[in-house]
C-alpha cells in the first residue's frame, strides 16, 4: 500500500516573547486525516521565530527558558550591527539560529510519540507579536 501525504498550515497570533504551545492543534489535525503510522514534520517559515519540543507539565519551565535567553542574548547588545527593525530583531535571529526552525515527530497509532510530559511549541523571539505560521507534512498510512 503506498504512503499517503497531507500537508497543512496553522497560524499563531503572538503577543510578544515567550512559547504557545500547538500540541493541541496538531492532535487534532492528525485525528482528522486517518494517519496511523507515520512522521509529522513542522516547519517554521520565520527567522525570529522557532519550534520547541518542551516540558508542558510546569509553566516555571517555560519562564525559566524565556529568562535563560534573554540573559544569554540580550537587547541592545553593542555586539549587533543589524539593527533597522527594531533593537529585539538581531537578538530574535540568534535565539532562532540557536533552537529549531522544524521538528520531526513520529506518529503511532494515531497520536503524536511524544513523552509524558512533552508539548510542541512555537517560539516567539520578537518582543511585540506577529501572526506566525507553521507548515506540516504528514507521510504515513493507515
Amino acid at each position: 500500500m503506498p504512503l499517503r501525504q497531507m500537508t497543512s498550515q496553522v497560524s499563531v497570533e503572538t503577543t510578544g516573547r515567550r512559547l504557545y504551545p500547538v500540541t493541541d492543534a496538531m492532535v487534532a489535525w492528525i485525528a482528522s486525516s486517518g494517519i496511523k503510522t507515520g512522521l509529522l514534520t513542522l516547519f517554521v517559515p520565520h527567522t525570529s521565530a522557532s519550534l520547541l519540543i518542551q516540558e508542558n507539565y510546569d509553566p516555571d519551565v517555560q519562564s525559566d527558558l524565556e529568562r535563560f535567553f534573554s540573559r544569554l542574548v540580550p537587547e541592545g547588545d553593542p555586539l549587533f550591527a543589524h539593527v533597522l527593525e527594531g533593537p529585539d530583531d538581531m537578538p530574535a535571529h540568534v535565539r532562532a539560529a540557536l533552537t529549531q526552525t522544524h521538528l520531526g515527530v513520529p506518529v503511532v497509532n494515531g497520536r503524536l510519540a511524544l513523552g509524558t510530559w512533552q508539548g510542541i511549541y512555537l517560539y516567539e523571539h520578537r518582543a511585540r507579536g506577529r501572526r506566525r505560521h507553521i507548515l506540516l507534512h504528514l507521510l504515513g498510512d493507515d
